[in-house]
């Protein structure tokens, strides 16, 4: 057997694992946090404060109700624990934004009477929640937008926001505030995660409702691994023969 024959599938092989490499990276910081959910280990709310106070640093994944002594109400009088509300100008490699307001309150994770701290101060591209959003120009916001920013610019303004009356998922680090007390924040180098969706749709939400950049990635990265085994398969029929 010729050594060019598994040259060749293993050649392809490389080519379609970095073309599916390259259409991930195109998902930004979404595809690590699609990653860290899909793959972090699950401790209850009681061991997560165990591993707070005396345990390993590790990065968890819990599970349980949002809960709050001093939520704040929206628009529809519900009960919210945090919101961010960003303004953001359309540029050439996405949606910049030039406002970013949040608003939070302490609150917790509770699994029956067991609960745990969310270091809300740390929640920023883990957070993975059902955006509300419009779209209009700069010149609906003339005296907010950058200077020298055309009146034609499109304008978005994002609204993602975690109610109390939510479950949710949690990903972080165990460990100690400055009052002693067992929370769960960003660390180990890794993000805090907090969503209130189930994980499939979450998901979704990560992908950008894109489907068909998500299964293109799949196809290159199965693709990539199959041509790689088959170039193996051949080397060793060869060595064989």
């Amino acid at each position: 057997m010729s050594p060019l024959v598994p040259l060749v599938p293993l050649v392809a092989g490389l080519a379609a694992l970095v073309a599916g490499a390259l259409v991930l990276r195109t998902y930004g910081s979404n595809y690590r946090v699609g990653r860290l959910l899909a793959s972090t280990p699950t401790v209850s709310v009681a061991e997560a404060r165990l591993l707070a106070t005396d345990g390993p640093r590790r990065y968890v994944r819990v599970s349980g109700r949002i809960d709050a002594e001093d939520a704040f109400e929206d628009d529809a009088h519900r009960p919210l624990v945090f919101r961010r509300t960003r303004l953001q100008l359309r540029r050439d490699t996405g949606w910049v934004s030039f406002e970013d307001r949040r608003e939070r309150v302490r609150f917790d994770v509770r699994d029956g009477l067991e609960g745990i701290v969310v270091d809300d101060a740390a929640l920023d591209t883990g957070l993975v929640v059902i955006p509300r959003e419009s779209v209009g120009t700069a010149a609906d916001l003339a005296d907010r937008v950058p200077p020298g920013t055309a009146p034609d610019a499109a304008v978005r303004l994002r609204v993602e926001q975690v109610s109390s009356i939510e479950h949710a998922i949690v990903l972080g680090v165990p460990g100690l505030d400055q009052g002693g007390e067992p929370r769960l924040s960003a660390g180990l180098g890794r993000p805090l995660v907090l969503t209130t969706l189930e994980p499939d749709e979450a998901m979704r939400v990560l992908a950008g409702g894109n489907a068909r950049r998500a299964l293109l990635a799949a196809a290159c990265l199965a693709g990539g691994f199959g041509l790689i085994v088959v170039a193996v398969a051949l080397a060793v029929i060869g060595a064989i023969a």
